[in-house]
């Protein structure tokens, strides 16, 4: 995705990296046995329909900054979104099923390493060529704040939401995208791109929606669940009282019967 920029819009990635939606979909589906109904495939296929219009305005706008090969760049952020999507979906299930912190280390220290080998055999040219000075390194380290309290949070929320939500809450990057292209950039933005936006977003809220019937429902769901665990709670609680009580009658029991006949404590 990092590469992509080299060769597309700054536009055309934020909005091509919703295609991670679909495989996000797809993926939970099968590994992870989440439930879709048809409202939210459908809202799925209208974001959808969003990316081929950015593709389709890549290849035959002629009149602004579009990057040098659109195509490949546009390729590379797809290809990268179903990567981004089998990561969510791993994240997603190890964080549910062992330590949030240390799903976070792991990710840190390998993804370091393996930055590290791609630099090496991709990028030499590109890491001797640049002249650090201020506003070299500065950039830098803005970038690496940005993913460092990105990737603190995204255990958080994928843990609560899940890893469909998370691709659908990344969704409103795209607006800012649009606004740092004009105002920062001072570039033109094609027309279809608020089209494509337009079907995202409305992708967006087709699958977002929820009835009235379907909150009453998750919230009785929730209450029970919660209920559930309060007296899941109380029972254990009464458990281990008892269990406890009863150890406390073997301890005596088996100090009387260590005494000895005539009454007198034993040596042990």
């Amino acid at each position: 995705v990092v590469k992509s920029y080299q060769y597309t819009s700054l536009t055309s990635v934020m909005l091509l990296d919703c295609w991670s939606i679909p495989c996000v979909i797809v993926l939970t589906w099968i590994f992870l046995k989440t439930k879709y109904g048809f409202r939210k495939f459908f809202g799925v296929g209208v974001c959808v329909a969003g990316l081929i219009l950015v593709v389709f305005s890549d290849v035959h706008a002629s009149d602004r900054a579009k990057g040098p090969k659109p195509l490949k760049g546009d390729l590379l952020v797809i290809v990268g979104s179903m990567l981004y999507a089998c990561s969510n979906v791993t994240e997603e299930y190890l964080v549910k099923k062992n330590n949030r912190i240390e799903l976070m280390a792991m990710l840190g220290i390998f993804g370091a390493v393996i930055s590290g080998i791609q630099i090496s055999i991709l990028e030499r040219e590109e890491l001797h060529s640049i002249k650090w000075n201020a506003g070299a390194v500065f950039p830098f380290i803005g970038f690496a704040l940005a993913m460092f309290l990105f990737y603190s949070t995204v255990p958080t929320v994928l843990k609560i939401c899940g890893a469909t939500m998370l691709n659908l809450s990344l969704l409103t990057s795209d607006m800012w995208a649009v606004l740092i292209r004009i105002f920062a950039y001072h570039e033109k933005v094609d027309w279809m791109y608020f089209v494509a936006f337009a079907c995202t977003a409305g992708g967006l809220l087709v699958y977002s929606y929820r009835s009235s019937k379907e909150a009453d429902d998750t919230a009785q769901v929730t209450g029970a669940s919660d209920e559930q665990s309060r007296v899941g709670d109380e029972e254990s609680g009464i458990q281990n009282q008892v269990r406890s009580s009863f150890a406390g009658g073997n301890d005596d029991q088996v100090s009387y019967k260590e005494l000895p006949s005539n009454g007198s404590p034993s040596k042990n």
